[in-house]
């Protein structure tokens, strides 16, 4: 029995804002108690550098820190050395574009990608435009912001490199079919980065059945401590792929003529000393969230979200741009209301959510809107909450949303 009541006890943040809405969870999570304890448990008994040391703390903290790998391997159903710990989300695709730079791109090759992705997937691929002389092109999707399979198949020729999409839209919550789309690279010998950021956290993985090359994903998006970046990729990359980062704990030697010998990954891709405490921390959030079940948590939050978007159309001044889509975030604007505006009213009524463009600028070519109110749910929001949140929305107009300010 999921019970959601129950949940909320484990999160403090409900307990010090009793009367606050959440709804900005797209952007990150509250974090359980137990994960809070993990980290205040390394600061006061158990701080050690890792992967450095002969006592029994540093000893300690490198059995910790190596369990939160194993466990980020199962969570998702890859190996051990197939994981490799970041920085976030934006840190683990700014490292595999870079490696692929190195090793597998070239002026002329073509990058496949799509309108809906959040920057960090499309930025460092400009860069490699403007660098390299990489293409990036992008594959089309609905108006839900979901891939074409059929106009994705018709782009695959010789020149494509990668394709490297969101499996789940930060804005749309549009889910893509990648087991499809990895199944259509594949046969054309096509790389496939996923970013995972807003799937991970929301419904179980399995990075082998997907059969993808790399999955990112950022632990605080999932109850875990910020800081924490997720880098999964196949053996055959984590072993020879050019790290962006050199220092110390990725190198097993170098010497004064400047030659170096490079360890294998994962390890290769963690250079200097880590986020010990917040890596710590998510192994205890990965234990609580498969204590709960990934199953469990993705059919509650679908049976909220459908109960939330069934609310918000009754709603007549209300824009919904992703209807569709059975996850992700509740996507929307009030008629003649700017979003930020919008937005404020629901701040001033202890109402969290998210305005502005989310970091996809150029999503505005598919919504023909620049600027939208997200409202993301996670699996300790309620019922209640989304009654509270509808009630609110009704309330403004353009007089209401500027009142405020005046």
């Amino acid at each position: 029995m999921f019970d959601v009541n129950k949940i909320r006890n484990d999160f403090p943040m409900f307990k010090s804002h009793p009367n606050l809405i959440y709804f900005d969870n797209g952007a990150t999570t509250f974090k359980p108690q137990v994960m809070i304890d993990a980290v205040n448990d390394f600061y006061t008994s158990g701080t050690a550098n890792v992967h450095r040391g002969d006592y029994e703390l540093s000893l300690h903290a490198d059995y910790l820190y190596d369990e939160t790998r194993k466990l980020t391997a199962k969570f998702i159903h890859a190996e051990e050395n197939e994981i490799a710990f970041t920085h976030n989300d934006t840190a683990s695709l700014n490292q595999i574009v870079y490696g692929l730079a190195k090793s597998h791109l070239k002026k002329g090759d073509v990058i496949l990608t799509s309108q809906v992705e959040h920057a960090s997937n499309l930025l460092p691929w400009y860069r490699l435009d403007k660098e390299l002389g990489i293409v990036v092109e992008y594959i089309p999707v609905d108006k839900q912001g979901r891939i074409l399979l059929d106009e994705f198949k018709k782009m695959m020729r010789k020149e494509v490199k990668v394709v490297s999409l969101a499996s789940v839209s930060n804005v749309l919550g549009s889910e893509q079919p990648i087991k499809e789309i990895t199944k259509i690279a594949h046969e054309n010998g096509v790389i496939v980065i996923v970013d995972g950021a807003q799937s991970v956290p929301h419904s179980p993985t399995d990075v082998k059945d997907l059969d993808v090359d790399f999955l990112t994903f950022s632990a605080h998006k999932m109850c875990g401590p910020g800081g924490v970046g997720i880098i999964y990729g196949k053996r055959e990359y984590m072993a020879s792929m050019e790290p962006q980062l050199l220092g110390g704990g990725m190198n097993a030697r170098f010497h004064s003529d400047g030659t170096m010998l490079l360890k294998e990954g994962p390890e290769r891709f963690e250079a200097g000393t880590p986020n010990i405490e917040g890596v710590i921390g998510f192994g205890a959030t990965l234990n609580y969230l498969m204590d709960l079940g990934m199953d469990s948590i993705h059919q509650y939050e679908i049976g909220l979200r459908k109960y939330f978007k069934d609310k918000m159309k009754e709603i007549d001044s209300i824009i919904l741009y992703n209807e569709d889509n059975p996850t992700g975030p509740i996507t929307f604007n009030v008629k003649d209301v700017f979003a930020q505006d919008a937005a404020g009213y629901l701040a001033n009524k202890n109402i969290a959510v998210r305005s502005g463009n989310h970091c996809a600028k150029i999503l505005h070519e598919i919504i023909q809107t620049d600027s939208t109110i997200r409202a993301s749910l996670y699996f300790y929001n309620t019922k209640e909450e989304v009654d509270r949140f509808v009630e609110t929305v009704k309330e403004i107009n353009l007089e209401s949303a500027i009142g405020i300010f005046f």
